[in-house]
C-alpha cells in the first residue's frame, strides 16, 4: 500500500526512533486521507491521526517478539 513506509522491526531495522515511527504514521495518514497537506480546517484531525498511529506503532513494535532476532521490543524506541 505505502511503498515509502519502511519496515521498522528487526532484522530490517537495528534501531527505530520516534522520528521514524512518526514519519511512517504521516505517510500512512497521507495515503489514506488522500492529502499530502491538509486544509486548515482539517489540520487538527490530520495531526491527531498521525499521533495516534505513531503511538500505536510504538506499542506494536514494543510488544512484537521476533523469533531468532534480538528479542521482545528490540529496536522499538531505541534512540529516544
Amino acid at each position: 500500500m505505502c511503498r515509502s513506509i519502511k519496515t521498522l522491526r528487526p532484522p530490517y531495522a537495528d534501531s527505530v526512533t520516534e522520528t521514524d515511527m512518526r514519519a511512517a504514521a504521516l505517510q500512512y495518514v497521507r495515503k489514506i486521507s488522500g492529502f499530502r497537506q491538509p486544509a486548515p480546517h482539517n489540520a487538527e484531525a490530520f495531526d491527531k491521526a498521525v499521533e495516534a498511529i505513531a503511538a500505536a506503532t510504538e506499542e506494536l513494535l514494543g510488544s512484537l517478539e521476533v523469533r531468532g532476532g534480538a528479542g521482545k521490543g528490540a529496536g522499538a524506541g531505541a534512540a529516544r
